[in-house]
């Protein structure tokens, strides 16, 4: 049976003398257009500047043309790969009255041969004939990926900017730290508070004070991290304002829920809300899937062998379950997944534990799902007082 969320094929009847089903190759300068025009036999291809309002009138023109053929257009369904462009051509093609589709790139079978042609008419065909299928409800042919709206886009940037700068405040320290090893000069830290005063007093191994250059380079380097610390700062500051002021506001209340279970910071119950969690996902092997936390299965005849993680899914939450799952171990050791986990790594390797982490990572975010979609504690899991 359907579900009512099922994005691997469509639910609506498909009546092609009445819809004209068209897909987009997206370029940065240009688009290719392609169509099915009902009572037409040919199928026109048309080379676009990247523009809407050119799209429409070219849609529009299509439609006209299956009139003239004594073909009544009822339906307009548009797709397009996932890519740059993101999803605001979808909606701003939904607003519209036209039905608009954004189909996983990695979900359109492709030729297996070692050298096959591609190009963009090539792929504008394995675009439709898969976007047919998909129209006549068949699975397999490809998966769509869910529209977000404008709000539940700009909730995620906030997370994702503060990886970006953690990630920049990282290499920036490192490169100070590169720069005075190759001078002798070890233990100095660059995010203490009063590093840059005492960047003056550091010598090296022979006594003598940073050459002139590398110096005026670190002091650089050190106001770029200052600047970097205060950014993150501010953006963490922000979140806790918005928690603060609007408690019971869309997301607020599931991460604010999952913060309380102790061991998850609100950084990462932020990040787990907007990434995942807030998601209309239709059972826990979809949460599961859409993390990439499950196994790659390589099977032929008598083989059988397993490839290890999918990584088809969101790669930010599959990092931070990992990550949090060694965390889970530290602060909830009387909880029935800890506990699970350590009678099956009682007596393993190194590898196993590294291989079962994985699973208590899937296991846990499922357990961390049904938490803040249906109020279920997992098992012996430890919360934080009531604020």
């Amino acid at each position: 049976m359907p579900q009512s969320n099922d994005l691997s094929r469509s639910l609506a009847a498909l009546d092609q003398d009445s819809t004209l089903i068209v897909v987009i190759e997206m370029s940065q300068s240009s688009w290719l257009v392609a169509g099915i025009i009902p009572g037409i036999n040919r199928q026109p291809l048309k080379k676009l500047a990247a523009a809407e309002t050119a799209l429409l009138g070219l849609l529009h023109r299509w439609r006209d043309e299956a009139t003239k053929a004594g073909r009544t257009v009822s339906r307009i369904a548009v797709a397009f790969e996932a890519g740059r462009d993101g999803f605001w051509l979808a909606r701003w093609l939904r607003t519209r009255g036209i039905e608009a589709h954004v189909i996983h790139a990695t979900s359109v079978a492709v030729s297996r041969e070692h050298r096959r042609a591609k190009t963009d008419r090539l792929d504008t065909e394995l675009l439709k004939r898969a976007f047919l299928g998909w129209l006549r409800g068949e699975r397999g042919h490809c998966n769509m990926a869910a529209i977000p709206t404008l709000e539940e886009e700009d909730a995620k940037r906030p997370n994702r900017e503060r990886e970006g700068l953690v990630g920049e405040r990282t290499r920036i320290v490192n490169r100070i730290k590169s720069t005075l090893a190759r001078l002798g000069i070890r233990g100095f830290k660059p995010t203490l508070r009063r590093a840059p005063e005492r960047l003056a007093a550091l010598l090296t191994p022979e006594g003598a004070p940073p050459p002139p250059n590398t110096l005026a380079e670190l002091r650089r380097d050190m106001a770029r991290l200052r600047f970097v610390i205060g950014q993150i700062r501010e953006i963490e500051a922000a979140r806790l304002e918005r928690l603060e002021q609007h408690p019971q506001q869309g997301a607020h209340t599931m991460v604010r829920r999952l913060a309380q279970v102790i061991g998850v910071g609100v950084e990462t119950a932020d990040m787990l809300v907007h990434e995942i969690l807030s998601r209309n996902l239709r059972d826990r092997r979809a949460v599961a899937r859409y993390a990439g936390l499950t196994g790659a299965p390589d099977e032929s005849g008598a083989r059988r062998r397993e490839k290890g993680l999918a990584r088809a899914g969101n790669s930010r939450v599959r990092r931070g379950m990992i990550q949090l799952a060694w965390r889970f171990l530290m602060f909830q050791k009387d909880s029935a997944l800890a506990q699970w986990y350590r009678a099956r790594t009682a007596d393993a390797r190194g590898a196993t534990r590294k291989t079962m982490i994985v699973a208590l990572a899937r296991k846990l975010l499922v357990a961390l799902w049904q938490l803040v979609t249906t109020g279920e504690v997992p098992r012996g899991v430890v919360l934080r007082a009531a604020a």
